[in-house]
């Protein structure tokens, strides 16, 4: 897939209606794909962007409502992309449950919540889309964090999950090669988390930071624009779009 148009190609894109996966269904649009956009609750956002997108071209957008707990529902939205667009390019997992938990309150709704939507469900849409992608030489992403390898205190669930989704990038670019290329981007401090966060500790984030500020979705838009359509021969590898924040002891 390397220096072609994306034009009709078609991605779909887990959590793909608000913040980052928003920016990142945009960024694809206005490349010429079609958007197979998945989103849990946020109804109203999902309609919205597919009218803002279908002003610049028609029936381009594909919204799917799940769950993604249930696996029979990720094998179903992957299905009714190809069935309304005939094939399937790349696919982005993209959604993510975070929140703390710290020792001591961890449930096993925590566990099954932050697995789900972290490590199983792009596991089960990777094994579902697998086929079409083969068919079609395409690609996946994965969006980890850059505390898959640095922990981040009081989320041991969180982290180990998306711990776990590097192994499984690196594992499935084995195993799908060589006709499906996979790689992660693990993004440091992009967007704020939505819960509220004080001003001290964002400063004592930014202060991490080699280039002393919070990045933008754009970039992470950016790195999966690059990851589609310019590395043709890029695959297993999780690219850091941190500001050089890893850098820091």
């Amino acid at each position: 897939m390397q220096n072609h148009s994306l034009t009709d190609q078609v991605v779909f894109i887990s959590g793909g209606v608000k913040r980052v996966g928003a920016t990142i269904a945009r960024q694809l649009h206005a490349a010429g794909m079609r958007l197979a956009l998945h989103y849990r609750s946020s109804e109203a956002d999902a309609h919205a962007l597919q009218a803002e997108l279908h002003e610049k071209r028609p029936d381009s957008v594909l919204l799917l409502q799940a769950d993604l707990q249930h696996v029979a529902k990720l094998n179903s939205m992957i299905q009714e992309t190809v069935d309304q667009f005939g094939r399937l390019d790349v696919l982005i997992n993209n959604a993510s449950a975070f929140y703390p938990t710290p020792i001591g309150s961890i449930t096993e709704a925590h566990w099954d919540e932050l697995m789900a939507s972290n490590l199983k469900a792009p596991l089960f849409l990777s094994q579902a889309a697998a086929p079409h992608l083969i068919t079609s030489n395409g690609c996946i992403i994965n969006l980890i964090d850059i505390h898959a390898e640095r922990p981040l205190k009081q989320h041991p669930v969180y982290c180990s999950a998306k711990a776990g989704l590097a192994m499984l990038t690196k594992s499935l670019a084995r195993d799908l090669g060589p006709h499906v290329r996979v790689n992660g981007i693990a993004p440091g401090a992009i967007m704020w988390p939505e819960n509220e966060m004080d001003e001290v500790t964002k400063q004592r984030i930014i202060s991490n930071i080699a280039l002393k500020r919070h990045g933008d979705p754009t970039d992470l838009a950016r790195t999966a624009l690059f990851l589609i359509r310019d590395a043709g021969y890029i695959t297993g590898q999780i690219i850091a779009v941190d500001g050089g924040r890893t850098l820091s002891q």
